[in-house]
């Protein structure tokens, strides 16, 4: 299969499973400058051509002082594929970085977050779309089991806390290995934020761990991206989900080659 094939096919299933893009929406794509959400702008506009709904689509980058190099070669690609496009300096974070020059990636998330939706507001859009890709939803399930002690993870959707926007990521099921080889394949431009670069961080820890188990057990990281949409809550510890007062009839199911309770509600 073709890298468009391949990469329409599995943007479109999560479009589709997760109800992202509905008739009339207006979407801005954040662009970080990465190979990842430059991808997903082209992928949503192939979509675009074919999909059964309206839609339209802006893209927007957030300046926050760590680009590697000037993202001008971003917008004017950006801008030749005929999508508007919003460069926005964030001076807060440019603060940050002058104040706090080694906050952790979490402080600066908050900060990009206020902007993200101040950008997505004047747009006037109604669906903010993220290029996190499988990868990353498979190293923030690791990380928070690791270091928050919660089954927790990207989601696919969600909403702001004001309800004013959907957040969208229609790259849950596309690999890095995909979008890279689909930006060396169109020579298409990227910018590389700082922070990809850094490494002993936790991120980089488990990135490089998940690397090291997939030699060892190939197709690891769907396995992973398999379970977070297959959980069996009378198999972990959460009491909220358990049937500790036996109430609830019990199926026998096949799982692989085993036998295995699960608890059905009555």
């Amino acid at each position: 299969m073709d890298l468009e094939k391949q990469l329409l096919r599995k943007v479109g299933e999560a479009i589709h499973r997760f109800q992202m893009i509905r008739e009339g929406d207006r979407i801005a794509v954040a662009v970080s400058g990465g190979k990842d959400s430059v991808t997903l702008l082209e992928a949503l506009l192939l979509l675009q051509k074919k999909a059964p709904v309206r839609f339209s689509v802006c893209a927007f980058t957030v300046e926050q002082g760590k680009f590697l190099a000037p993202v001008e070669a971003v917008g004017e690609y950006i801008r030749s594929l005929g999508v508007e496009w919003t460069y926005f300096t964030d001076n807060p974070s440019l603060r940050l970085l002058e104040e706090q020059p080694d906050h952790g990636c979490d402080m600066c998330s908050r900060f990009r977050r206020r902007a993200v939706y101040q950008i997505a507001r004047g747009l006037g859009c109604n669906v903010i779309a993220f290029g996190h890709t499988a990868d990353d939803f498979c190293e923030s399930l690791l990380r928070n089991i690791m270091y928050t002690g919660r089954l927790s993870a990207l989601p696919a959707v969600t909403y702001s806390k004001e309800k004013d926007f959907r957040l969208i990521r229609p790259l849950v099921y596309v690999n890095e290995e995909l979008t890279r080889g689909w930006v060396e394949a169109k020579g298409l431009p990227v910018v590389p934020c700082g922070c990809s670069l850094r490494t002993g961080t936790v991120r980089r820890g488990i990135r490089e761990a998940i690397a090291d188990w997939e030699r060892e057990t190939p197709h690891l990281r769907e396995n992973i991206l398999s379970a977070m949409g297959n959980v069996n809550h009378g198999r972990l510890l959460d009491t909220r989900y358990l049937d500790l007062d036996g109430e609830q009839e019990e199926e026998v199911i096949r799982t692989g080659s085993a036998l295995l309770p699960v608890l059905q509600n009555a």
